[in-house]
């Protein structure tokens, strides 16, 4: 079986100016026992950070390996067609939500194909990268002879399931717009492993609720604008309502400054629009910053960002991709480590 790269298009931008709030404040101190945020000077692995700036790292991903898969397995995809996966010996992956939760339960070596803007050690270390977007043909997916297709999104990947299914060849849709727990037990049971994606998605739930709790208990909402260097026909972009990452953002105790504009999906906000939003904490993921070209090319991409109270104040955090951008396993240590943070921040 086969498949081609998932290339995200997303939704050109709209600026709009929203009415301003926020302080500065000193970046937030790490919970006692937890190891959620460290600075620039303390984190050993990741390239530094510039000074002032904070990497949010919620730790390790609940993972429960060494499983027995029982194959084959029936499922039911998330575009309404029930599929029978026999194996999953060289799985052609969606995206990195996929196969977060792929390594998860310890089969990160059966990912044979993944997107060329994989930012997972799997995804990187699989025997083919691919591209493709909603016109890719089902015959370049079968050209690279995997023997399922996983896909992570219903707008993006329906169509080309349906033609894999009508070839013969397994194809599961696990939609990304649904809460990474249904994600998790989704995937694990289109992999024979659902069990184990029960208890895998029931951590993660509790890490969502535990982290729920610690936003409500706050009593202020800090804004927060995630920014990202991909989508709106590669302009910079911030993150909308439908994201994944506003989801998490709302759920720790912030206010999402794209949900708050209206923006859909991950859409450009004018520079003028960035100044009236007033936000007081400015979140990237380590992928992005990386192809915003570090520090340097995050100002310039939106330079009045500088003019904000979290610009002011240097507050940029940086989180893993997969703890803040996608809703998979690693959403309840993503969720944790940043309504720690943000309940440290005081009100404005």
């Amino acid at each position: 079986m086969n498949m081609t790269h998932c290339a995200r298009l997303l939704p050109l931008a709209t600026a709009l100016l929203l009415a301003a709030c926020g302080g500065a404040a000193p970046p937030p101190a790490a919970d006692a026992g937890t190891a959620a945020v460290t600075t620039s000077k303390g984190a050993d692995a990741a390239p530094a950070l510039p000074a002032g700036w904070t990497r949010l790292d919620g730790g390790a991903l609940p993972s429960l390996t060494g499983q027995a898969a029982v194959l084959p397995a029936k499922v039911r995809s998330d575009d309404g067609a029930e599929v029978e996966v026999d194996d999953t010996g060289r799985i052609i992956v969606g995206g990195d939500d996929v196969i977060a939760v792929i390594d998860a339960l310890g089969l990160g070596a059966q990912v044979f194909a993944a997107p060329k803007n994989t930012t997972t050690a799997s995804g990187r270390a699989a025997p083919r990268q691919f591209l493709f977007n909603r016109t890719t043909g089902v015959e370049g997916v079968l050209s690279l002879q995997g023997s399922l297709f996983l896909g992570n999104s219903l707008r993006r990947h329906t169509e080309l399931a349906q033609k894999l299914r009508a070839v013969g060849e397994p194809a599961v849709v696990v939609d990304d717009l649904q809460p990474a727990p249904d994600k998790v037990r989704k995937i694990a049971a289109a992999l024979g492993l659902a069990a184990a994606g029960e208890q895998l998605a029931g951590q993660v739930q509790q890490q969502l609720d535990q982290a729920a709790a610690i936003g409500k208990a706050s009593g202020h909402a800090p804004r927060v604008i995630h920014v990202s260097a991909t989508g709106a026909g590669g302009a910079p972009t911030v993150a909308g309502a439908d994201s994944a990452s506003a989801q998490l953002i709302t759920l720790a105790g912030g206010l999402n400054i794209g949900t708050e504009a209206g923006v859909a999906n991950y859409s450009a906000l004018s520079n003028e629009g960035v100044v009236a939003a007033a936000p007081q904490v400015i979140l990237v993921t380590e992928h992005d910053l990386q192809l915003f070209g570090g520090a340097d090319g995050l100002w310039k991409a939106y330079p009045t960002l500088k003019q904000t109270p979290a610009g002011q104040a240097n507050r940029v955090w940086v989180m893993p991709d997969v703890q803040l951008k996608y809703a998979s396993v690693g959403s309840g240590v993503g969720a944790l480590a940043l309504a720690r943070a943000l309940a440290a921040l005081p009100p404005a």
